[in-house]
């Protein structure tokens, strides 16, 4: 089994779309068939059901995908220590959202591209809420996200910054003054589709116990802010994302008791990626970013939970 194939098989178990996947790894849909069909012929096992409208993996898909991501993740490292025995070599591989790339990763990644410019970075974007999962697939070295409530003990977490979580809706015409609770009740809501952000708004709602009218679930800060922008009900988001959104004047911020529980963000990556020569330094130099914020290191794994 080629690390090529592992790879494809990995991004694919996430996706669960083959035309996702052929078109974000540039390989054509038969091929990604015929790399599948090779893989179980090894395994003499299906990895996949897969019909006209839906794949998903077997139970030898799930066993198999831990270890195609070890597998990878271990020829990483090697590859990183040999070309690391003269001068730092390699590839890190980074998933955020777009709002770290705007506003929490331009000094973090400047100062680690002029000690190490050799290594070459692979960004990608997306979800914040899939942050963690793509860590644990071994889709990225290092990802950003929000501390979860409950942090994985094979997880290490490295906070930078922390930021309110608060409702929005569409700017009303008569007032630029904060909206009142009153207002959102008579509201649709747009859901997070996933993460934290969902978890803590059905908390407050369960709190304040309101059955909110749910128009539609959403994945994504940015889409959360275009679908209230747009006037289709009122949402969640971190409000780092609203004030790096181009669509914030197009959206104005209620003023809610209790206010809803803020977000600490920062760094991930696991236990065991931390001994890759290209991740140890990068963690480094954002732990350096951090006690310069916090003036101490705010480190998070199984051992302080």
């Amino acid at each position: 089994m080629d690390i090529r194939a592992l790879n494809l098989f990995l991004h694919l178990a996430d996706t669960l779309h083959f035309g996702r996947t052929s078109r974000a790894c540039n390989i054509t849909r038969s091929g990604l068939t015929r790399t599948i069909q090779r893989l179980e012929q090894e395994l003499g096992e299906q990895l996949f059901f897969r019909n006209n409208r839906s794949v998903r993996l077997t139970e030898t898909g799930r066993l198999f995908r831990q270890y195609a991501s070890d597998t990878v993740r271990s020829y990483r490292i090697l590859q990183n220590r040999i070309a690391s025995e003269n001068r730092l070599r390699g590839e890190l591989s980074i998933y955020c959202s777009v709002t770290a790339i705007l506003s929490i990763l331009p000094e973090i990644i400047g100062e680690f591209r002029q000690q190490y410019p050799d290594v070459h970075l692979k960004l990608s974007t997306g979800d914040a809420a899939m942050a963690l999962a793509r860590l644990e697939n071994g889709e990225a070295d290092v990802t950003i996200a929000a501390l979860p409530e409950h942090l994985p003990s094979h997880i290490r977490f490295l906070k930078l910054l922390q930021t309110p979580l608060i409702f929005i809706g569409p700017r009303s015409r008569k007032s630029d003054a904060p909206r009142v609770i009153d207002e959102l009740l008579q509201k649709e809501v747009i859901m997070p589709e996933r993460g934290l952000s969902r978890v803590r708004c059905e908390r407050w709602f369960a709190e304040k116990q309101i059955n909110p009218q749910i128009y539609s679930y959403v994945a994504g800060n940015e889409a959360m802010i275009a679908m209230v922008a747009l006037g289709c009900g009122i949402g969640v988001v971190p409000r780092l994302v609203l004030d790096n959104s181009p669509l914030k004047n197009q959206v104005a911020v209620f003023d809610v008791t209790p206010e809803l529980e803020p977000f600490e963000v920062g760094i991930c990556t696991t236990k065991s990626a931390i001994a890759n020569p290209t991740i140890e330094p990068f963690w480094h130099i954002t732990e350096l970013k951090s006690i310069q914020n916090f003036g101490e290191t705010h480190a998070h794994h199984s051992d302080y939970q």
